[in-house]
């Protein structure tokens, strides 16, 4: 046989491999999303992806396995879709225009993977998951913090931990309402009146800090 022509299948199983990984973990997430972590079982998800347990088991050797492949994968593509919102070009725009250019491109991932709060919110989710989902929200809540700090330079770490506390408490208020609505106008309209409050919150905060933080670096000096 000439060189180089061995090749082919192992690529082709690989391929299929990954086909199958797939296909278990979009069933994963669909059950996760229908019954949550607790509930969920590996016959359920296998049932789902309409293969045998015995071929799930090929792949995965039990839920956990399932729950922290699907988490890692889902903490990676947020990961992304933060790096796409937070930009120091974005942080150059007016406050409507920077909600605008960070809330829409969270808001579509997780309307893209609702498994995501399912899973990363569950009381008894993999600790694996919970460590780096915590450290996701750590992450998150710097870059909130940062862009606070671009408009108003002058204010105190403590206040700006707290604006980007509630900050992002309010957003995550409103993405529940933003996935609960049916896709379509109804869940524009929400998601339009999430930024709208975000921008009421921030704008008067701002302003204000704005006004008060020469003072405020006077009397603490």
């Amino acid at each position: 046989m000439p060189e180089g022509t061995a090749e082919p299948k192992p690529r082709r199983r690989q391929a299929r491999g990954e086909r199958r990984i797939a296909q278990l973990l979009q069933a994963a997430a669909n059950v996760f999303c229908t019954n949550g972590y607790t509930a969920a079982s590996t016959n359920a998800i296998a049932r789902e992806a309409s293969v045998s347990p015995g071929t799930l088991y090929q792949y995965f050797p039990n839920k956990e396995a399932i729950a922290v492949e699907l988490g890692e994968r889902l903490l990676h593509e947020m990961r992304e879709a933060h790096g796409q919102a937070f930009t120091p070009e974005n942080f150059q725009l007016p406050l409507a225009e920077l909600l605008d250019a960070v809330v829409d491109p969270l808001i579509e991932f997780n309307c893209q993977n609702p498994v995501f709060l399912a899973l990363m919110h569950g009381s008894d989710v993999p600790g694996r998951i919970a460590e780096e989902h915590d450290e996701l929200h750590a992450s998150l809540l710097a870059r909130v913090g940062d862009l606070l700090g671009q408009y108003v330079p002058e204010l105190p770490a403590a206040e700006r931990s707290r604006i980007a506390d509630m900050t992002f408490v309010i957003f995550k208020g409103g993405l529940t309402l933003v996935l609960a609505a049916p896709e379509g106008p109804e869940r524009d309209a929400i998601a339009a009146e999430l930024k709208r409050v975000l921008l009421r919150y921030l704008d008067p905060v701002i302003r204000d800090a704005n006004l008060t933080a020469p003072a405020t670096r006077e009397l603490t000096a």
